[in-house]
C-alpha cells in the first residue's frame, strides 16, 4: 500500500443536484459496476441538492456512512463503499472514511435522491484523497454507486454512455443552448409512495417487452440529443413523457408487476394534459415512483404549480442545476 503524502488533502465537501431523468436507463447488464444496458439523458434540478463531507483518517478503526442523521448499514453501506473503494484503489491508500450527508428534498420518492447522493460522495471522496481527475472520470466512480449519478456529476443536461468498461461507460455534458436551459422551469408534484427502484432494475431482462424497449429507446435517445441541443422544448419533453410510459409500461410487466403511479399521479396527468390542450406548454415525466415532474416555461410555471397543487399534492418549482462541485470547508457539514 502506498503511504500519503504529508500534503495530500484527506477532508473535503461536495454538493451535487439530483436528476430528472429524460431518456432513462431501465436494467444492468453488469450490476457490479451498475453500467446499464442502454445510454441515457437527464437534466439536473436546482435548488435540490446533496451535501457531503468525507474525511479519510488513518487512525480510523471502520468507515462511517450518516445520511440525514441517521447511520447507513446493510446493503445501503455497501453501494457507499463501492464508491469510496474504487477512491481507495485510486489514490492507493486504505485509510477509513467518515462521510456524512444532507439532503434538501424529500428522498426515496421518486426524485433522484441516490443521483445526487453518490454524485456527491464521489467528488468529495475524490478532492479529498487529493486526486486530480475531471468530472467525466469521476462520474465513473459516482456510476458504482448509482448510473443516474454518473450524470448528476456533469450536471445540467448530460448523457450517460453505456459501455463495459469505465472509459466508455461515463456521462457527459450536453450542449443546450442557454436560453432553453434558463427558461425550463420544473414543477414537482410530490406523491410520497416508497419504492423499489433496484428491485426493478434486477428483474427489468424479464419483461416480455424489454427487448422492444431496447429497440424503441435507441431512436428516443437520437431524438433527444439532438432536441438538446437544438433548445426545442416541445420535442425534448414529448419525448420524456413518451419515455416514462415505455419505462413504466416495462416496470409493470416484469415478474414483480411493479404499478409506482398512485392516484394522484394520474390526475397530475390528466391535469398537465388538459393545460396543454388550453395551449399551455407543459409535459409530465416521472422515474421509478409515484412522483411526477412537470416540465413547463418560466412564464407559466405559477399557473402550472397551482394547478398540479389542486391534484392534492405538495409543490416545487425547480430549475435547471448545475455540475458537482466541491465546496469551501466552512461549507463542511462536520
Amino acid at each position: 500500500m502506498r503511504a500519503t503524502p504529508p500534503h495530500r488533502r484527506m477532508k473535503a465537501t461536495a454538493r451535487a443536484h439530483p436528476i430528472q431523468g429524460l431518456v432513462k436507463y431501465h436494467g444492468m447488464r453488469d450490476e457490479s459496476l451498475r453500467m446499464p444496458y442502454h445510454d441515457s439523458i437527464s437534466v439536473c434540478t436546482a435548488p435540490s441538492n446533496t451535501t457531503t463531507t468525507v474525511e479519510f483518517d488513518p487512525d480510523r478503526d471502520a468507515d462511517q456512512y450518516v445520511v440525514d442523521g441517521d447511520t447507513v448499514t446493510g446493503h445501503g453501506a455497501d453501494r457507499i463503499r463501492s464508491v469510496v473503494d474504487a477512491v481507495r484503489d485510486r489514490a492507493g491508500f486504505d485509510h477509513r472514511v467518515r462521510l456524512e450527508s444532507q439532503n434538501s428534498f424529500p428522498t426515496n420518492i421518486g426524485l433522484g435522491s441516490s443521483s445526487s447522493g453518490f454524485a456527491a460522495a464521489a467528488l468529495a471522496c475524490v478532492r479529498a484523497a487529493g486526486l486530480d481527475l475531471d468530472l467525466p472520470t469521476v462520474s465513473t466512480v459516482a456510476r458504482r454507486g448509482s448510473a443516474s449519478a454518473a450524470r448528476a456529476v456533469t450536471g445540467g443536461f448530460s448523457d450517460l454512455h453505456a459501455g463495459l468498461n469505465d472509459a466508455d461507460c461515463r456521462s457527459e455534458r450536453l450542449d443546450a443552448p442557454a436560453e432553453f436551459a434558463s427558461d425550463l422551469r420544473i414543477v414537482v408534484g410530490e406523491v410520497p409512495a416508497y419504492k423499489e427502484t433496484e428491485s426493478a432494475h434486477a428483474e427489468a431482462a424479464d419483461s416480455h417487452m424489454f427487448d422492444a424497449r431496447l429497440a424503441h429507446v435507441q431512436g428516443q435517445l437520437a431524438e433527444m440529443r439532438d432536441a438538446v441541443r437544438a433548445g426545442d422544448f416541445q420535442r425534448v419533453f414529448e419525448t420524456a413523457e413518451h419515455d416514462s410510459l415505455s419505462l413504466a409500461a416495462t416496470t409493470m410487466t416484469g415478474p414483480s408487476g411493479w404499478v409506482y403511479w398512485k392516484p394522484e399521479t394520474l390526475s397530475i396527468f390528466e391535469t398537465v394534459r388538459e393545460l396543454r390542450a388550453d395551449g399551455v406548454p407543459t409535459y409530465f415525466s416521472t422515474d421509478t415512483g409515484a412522483t411526477v415532474y412537470v416540465n413547463t416555461t418560466a412564464s407559466h410555471a405559477d399557473e402550472v404549480e397551482a394547478a398540479v397543487a389542486d391534484c392534492g399534492v405538495d409543490t416545487a418549482v425547480w430549475e435547471v442545476g448545475g455540475p458537482a462541485h466541491e465546496l469551501d470547508e466552512r461549507d463542511a457539514i462536520f
